[in-house]
């Protein structure tokens, strides 16, 4: 990808240091003005000792013709020092904000993008980016300033020795084109190594998350040793990029340690051939030589181009996530309505493997409509797309007449609730848990604290919290809970933020049979007053929905109630393959 939009990317990083940033820079600047100054007072200092031999006899005023020039070195001296004590704290501080910034962005776009942005990148990978690559990204204001501050010792060595003498000026800016120039080939090739560093870093996280995941798995297969090799299948190439890094750092080094040198010597030679001549004094010369190191000072940026490539290389990382789009909403609000869902020749498509195939269905406001299919049929992409998890890539969803593209965020979110196999729970309590969706506002107070229990109650979740020592204040880390009672939690939290549409996406599944039933009759009695569409694999919830979707290969094969459609045994076998899994 381009890098001028991770270029963009790190000036606003920039930006973001703030007045630690500007500190950053004025010391910076101060202490650069200071190193320019020291030579010239230290040359003075050195032609007045040089005026007091010449002038035997004159003690207390050779002495009072000294203490000027030693006083304003020992002061300039001081000032260097202090700038450097500022400096390092302001860039901590400001690196700091930047990589704060560059991380709030990263998770909410990530965040707001969704499941999408899985489908793009491996959980790992995107942790990696949000982590390592940020706090690379995060250093560009410390690099960016003193790399830049580092032109005005170089610049006014320039000006200072031509003042003095132009053959010396010469001279430097000679030396200072190639070492310009070994900067540029190396932040150029740097940049390119890093890339590639931080892809291979990226890939060994991804599949670090992948078989965390798998744990259990793996150790009741025994085949830890092999999965070992398999996360670490990326390492050759992260070491090779490792290593190239470090050749491209130390060739560029020894062009640089050879470059200096020779700069300064020819800088010396030249002034030494000029004191020999008379255009030079024995201060100017020594001057001279000061102003050649703090010059030859540009050499001393490797370090810092080598901090601003591996920034740009994580920026191109970080703009990636960023060039994923999260959905965009309406400014639409909905209109009263029963819930009525309606799917219009509706196709989905994940990596070029088409989910679902022209699907057009109609889900009456207020009925429980059951979806069922063999594995791979489809059914979690239509509950998806249902509530706009997913958008389609053809056709249109619409609630109550309204595309869901076009209904603003807020109330699309608070219109349809969502309940999944493996629920997270978030919030620091189970109180919070369930509540959480709802908002502040409406979760706040006696009545926001009964709405809580009453989805609790209706997904059969209340009495196994209640019956812990802090009931609903249990912390959600403390609490020991079984798969089933996890996915009852999930269920109470859809249950309590569904307001027309309510979507099961095999939110069941670990209930065991009673328990089932037991929620089975909620969707049917307390919660009927808003339209259900349940991703079925049992009969017995099937048997309990107004009418049943069967999908095949990402298509209705047919809909209907359960009754007629158990006269056909291709859709008896559908729940034989479901128990038989």
């Amino acid at each position: 990808m381009s890098s001028r939009p991770a270029d963009l990317l790190i000036a606003r990083a920039v930006r973001r240091g703030g007045p630690w940033l500007a500190a950053l820079a004025a010391t910076a600047l101060l202490g650069a003005a200071a190193d320019l100054l020291l030579p010239a007072a230290l040359g003075r200092a050195v032609d007045a000792v040089v005026r007091i031999q010449a002038r035997a006899g004159a003690g207390a005023e050779a002495g009072f013709g000294l203490t000027g020039p030693l006083t304003t070195a020992a002061l300039l001296v001081a000032l260097v020092v202090a700038c450097d004590a500022l400096g390092v704290l302001a860039a901590g501080v400001s690196g700091a904000r930047a990589a704060r910034w560059l991380r709030s962005r990263v998770v909410a776009h990530t965040l707001s993008v969704g499941a999408g942005m899985t489908r793009h990148f491996t959980p790992g990978e995107i942790v990696t980016r949000a982590g390592v690559n940020v706090e690379e990204a995060g250093r560009t204001p410390e690099a960016v300033v003193t790399a830049a501050t580092l032109i005005v010792p170089a610049a006014g060595s320039v000006v200072a020795l031509a003042l003095i003498d132009p053959w010396l000026a010469v001279t430097l800016v000679a030396g200072l084109l190639l070492i310009v120039a070994v900067l540029r080939a190396f932040m150029r090739r740097t940049t390119a190594a890093s890339g590639g560093y931080q892809q291979a870093q990226g890939e060994i996280a991804g599949m670090l998350v992948g078989a965390l995941a798998g744990a259990r798995t793996i150790t009741a297969a025994g085949t830890e040793d092999r999965e070992a090799a398999r996360v670490l299948a990326p390492l050759p190439r992260l070491r090779a990029h490792g290593l190239a890094l470090w050749r491209l750092q130390a060739r560029a080094g020894v062009q640089a340690a050879v470059v200096v040198p020779l700069l300064e010597i020819a800088v010396l030679a030249v002034g030494g051939l000029r004191l020999s001549a008379g255009g030079l004094t024995v201060g100017e010369l020594l001057a001279a030589a000061r102003y050649v190191v703090l010059g030859a000072g540009l050499g001393s940026a490797l370090g810092y181009a080598a901090r601003i490539a591996r920034a740009r290389s994580a920026a191109q990382r970080l703009e990636q996530l960023f060039a994923v789009p999260p959905p965009a909403y309406g400014d639409r609000p909905l209109p009263p309505g029963p819930g009525t869902l309606e799917l219009r020749d509706v196709t989905v498509r994940a990596d070029g493997v088409r989910l679902l195939s022209g699907v057009s269905l109609v889900v009456p406001g207020g009925t429980c409509t059951a979806v069922v299919g063999r594995s791979g049929s489809g059914k979690s992409s239509l509950a998806a797309v249902a509530g706009r998890l997913v958008d389609p890539e053809r056709g249109a969803v619409l609630l109550d007449g309204v595309p869901l593209r076009e209904i603003a965020r807020e109330p699309l979110r608070r219109a349809v609730g969502y309940a999944f196999e493996r629920p997270a729970l978030f919030g620091e309590t189970l109180g919070e848990a369930v509540a959480f969706g709802l908002g502040v506002r409406d979760a706040a107070g006696e009545r926001g604290a009964d709405a809580v229990r009453a989805a609790a109650a209706a997904a059969r979740a209340d009495a196994f919290i209640r019956r812990l020592p802090l009931g609903y204040a249990t912390p959600v880390g403390e609490a020991p809970m079984s798969g089933g009672e996890i996915q009852r939690v999930g269920l109470a939290r859809a249950f309590a933020q569904a307001g027309r549409l309510l979507i099961l996406d095999d939110a069941m599944s670990s209930l065991d049979t009673v328990t089932e039933r037991q929620v089975g009759r909620a969707l049917t009695g307390s919660l009927s007053d808003r339209t259900r569409l349940v991703v079925a694999h049992r009969v017995t919830t099937a048997a309990q929905a107004d009418q049943v979707v069967w999908l095949e290969n990402g298509r209705i094969r047919a809909t209907g109630t359960h009754e007629r459609l158990w006269d056909d045994p291709g859709y008896r076998a559908v729940f034989r393959a479901e128990e038989a899994s």
